[in-house]
């Protein structure tokens, strides 16, 4: 394909494929109250088991949570009856990144929703092309969630797809807007429709919880334990987000909190919070991460 090299070409079709089958995976594991720790485990080890790495800790947001929530340590949270459970998950082969979600719809009366979100990505995925401008995509998928009698997210957006980056340059959002930023032939872009109900405030706001890192500047820190935390961080992540239940065992257990909140106070990492709709109304998510072609968009996931 022109505009971009054999290997991220290749890398990322695969992190296409495995995402692919994963999600379609979990939409079977997923069940009323299970713990949510074992779906992210179990999606974290399919990507790990099919070839990949996990791009960024699997996501298991639950009805006004929209996003970026994962299993802390020892997480006791279920999945409640009658939920709208988004997973949300990133696979990358050798740093290229691929990013797909889907609404596991426990509500019958939500289901509209979750279509209507589904909706939005594929005619987002049929329209979307070579120099299209991101205000006319946000146009796009705002006019469809609409046309189902829902509200897209305002301040939620798709983006761009980098080497060891999820989020890397432009964005895609969700709803008209003014920009002169335009989608390129041979770059990769996660599209991703967020839904709410007509009633709801349509924007997200910051929850108080914490789940999500990301390695920010590499300052070494005076502590033991922070510094082999740091290590680990660097030559497993990059600047790839991460959970801490992914390094329960780098450090001594008694020391682990210490060294970990270290880092955080000297802002060598920094947490993602939780997003939450601003009127605790539901929110419902579809993604597909695309490759523009000359003619269009390559579907990876």
């Amino acid at each position: 394909m022109k505009n971009i090299n054999e290997e991220a070409f290749k890398n990322l079709r695969l992190a296409g494929r495995i995402l692919r089958e994963t999600r379609e995976e979990l939409k079977v594991f997923v069940r009323e109250k299970m713990p949510i720790i074992e779906v992210c485990e179990k999606a974290e080890e399919l990507i790990r088991r099919k070839g990949g790495k996990p791009a960024f800790p699997c996501n298991v947001s639950i009805n006004d949570v929209a996003a970026h929530y994962t299993s802390p340590p020892g997480d006791e949270k279920r999945i409640p009856e009658d939920s709208l459970v988004k997973v949300d998950i990133g696979a990358h082969v050798d740093g290229y990144v691929a990013d797909t979600a889907v609404t596991i719809c426990f509500n019958r009366e939500l289901r509209d929703m979750v279509e209507a979100a589904e909706h939005a990505l594929k005619k987002a995925v049929e329209n979307i092309q070579p120099n299209m401008p991101t205000s006319r995509l946000g146009a796009i998928i705002e006019q469809t969630i609409k046309s189902r009698g829902y509200k897209p997210i305002s301040n939620l957006t798709g983006h761009q797809v980098g080497k060891y980056l999820v989020h890397a340059g432009t964005s895609l959002p969700n709803v008209a807007h003014v920009s002169f930023a335009k989608v390129k032939l041979g770059e990769a872009y996660a599209i991703e429709p967020f839904v709410t109900v007509q009633n709801a405030a349509g924007k997200v706001e910051n929850g108080s919880e914490v789940t999500i890192f990301r390695l920010v500047k590499q300052k070494p820190p005076k502590n033991p334990h922070a510094k082999k935390l740091l290590e680990h961080i660097k030559d497993n992540f990059k600047t790839l987000p991460f959970a801490e239940r992914w390094l329960q065992n780098v450090v001594p257990q008694e020391h682990f909190k210490e060294a970990f909140r270290e880092l955080l106070l000297s802002k060598v990492i920094i947490g993602y919070p939780v997003f939450i709709e601003a009127s605790g109304k539901p929110v419902a998510q579809a993604e597909h991460t695309v490759l523009i072609a000359e003619d269009g968009c390559l579907v990876l996931t």
